[in-house]
């Protein structure tokens, strides 16, 4: 991404990512360009939707494919009605131990570095919410139950998997892993590396698309006191904590905060 939208002879281009997606996973990975990283915090909808396949019979090391195999069980004939059965406790605010296969950081260490020395660490539960789960078709060869899951950030499908295999008496693994939603991103609307590559201006979207807060419009002096860190008086109160600042020009000046009518400058984009 620096490659493509980055101009020679200027610095560094900021390139930043909004949720980690697993080395064997695809799907929608949104990403954010230059001052639109200072952006990522205040993207409200947080929520993923992911299609994955529940391999049976067998758990691997990571939860995925890519483990080693660490145990085997019989798969019961029917998986499918017992999953059926199961799927209405995995529903609502759950609580979920993170794999030792993750971006997440226990002591300023990555899980997954450590897994790959070969320690365990104790991780503690963190609740998560399964918006909704649905059983979308079944594979025989080898077993697998294709599933749909709607859930808050920080959910591990990987976790997931592993805990409704439990529930039906045998053991599994993530197969197949499709990330089909991020927040107000969706797969439908995305496009790949090499088709960035070839459009670049194609796959930009504004701000204002994906962040809804209002925009107020600044004149030259106001904006210029914004820019500078300074607190601006405007006609009358927005209704929102903040808002997108343009100036005349309607370039975006920054993100401010609203105190009544007083509109403080939190992000600053100069």
């Amino acid at each position: 991404m620096r490659w493509i939208y980055g101009t020679r002879g200027e610095p560094k281009l900021a390139v930043g990512h909004v949720g980690t997606l697993d080395p064997l996973a695809c799907g929608v990975l949104p990403i954010a360009l230059g001052r639109a990283t200072r952006l990522i915090p205040l993207i409200a909808d947080k929520r993923k939707s992911y299609a994955f396949t529940l391999v049976l019979g067998r758990a691997t090391s990571s939860g995925d494919a890519g483990g080693e195999p660490t145990a085997t069980a019989p798969v019961p004939a029917d998986s499918v009605a017992r999953l059926e059965r199961a799927i209405p406790e995995f529903i609502g605010r759950v609580e979920q131990v993170p794999p030792m296969v993750s971006a997440l950081k226990i002591d300023g260490r990555r899980l997954y570095r450590l897994a790959r020395e070969g320690k365990t660490v104790e991780r503690k539960s963190r609740a998560i919410t399964i918006y909704a789960l649905a059983i979308v078709g079944e594979e025989r060869d080898p077993p697998a139950i294709r599933l749909r899951v709607a859930c808050s950030e920080g959910t591990y499908v990987r976790t997931l998997a592993e805990d409704l295999a439990r529930a039906i008496g045998t053991v599994g693994h993530v197969g197949a892993l499709l990330r089909e939603g991020s927040g107000p991103f969706i797969i439908g609307e995305s496009v790949t590396l090499d088709e960035i590559a070839a459009d670049p201006a194609r796959a930009l979207i504004p701000p204002e698309r994906v962040i809804a807060i209002p925009t107020i419009v600044l004149d030259g002096r106001g904006s210029a006191d914004f820019r500078a860190g300074r607190i601006v008086a405007i006609p009358e109160p927005v209704g929102e904590t903040h808002v997108f600042v343009r100036d005349v020009t309607r370039t975006l000046v920054g993100v401010g905060e609203m105190r009544g009518t007083m509109l403080a400058p939190r992000k600053v984009f100069v």
